[in-house]
């Protein structure tokens, strides 16, 4: 095989990674852009579970009536 072939492949080889690392470059990112909106939503929600089970964590801590 001669070089100039050999050469082409090569650059061809190259260019098909370059586009392959390019694609799975956006993919990751995108996927970073995901889970740091996920981890904001499920702060959020562990934050309204908390002032939700404190306004009703209340009520079940006071004694029975004494008809018990």
């Amino acid at each position: 095989m001669s070089l100039e072939p050999r050469m082409v492949e090569l650059e061809t080889r190259q260019a098909f990674q370059d586009d392959t690392l390019q694609a799975l470059n956006d993919v990751v990112a995108e996927q970073g852009r995901v889970i740091e909106r996920l981890q904001l939503q499920m702060a959020e929600l562990i934050k309204r579970y908390e002032e939700m089970a404190g306004q009703y964590g209340s009520e079940g801590e006071e004694a029975p009536p004494p008809h018990y």
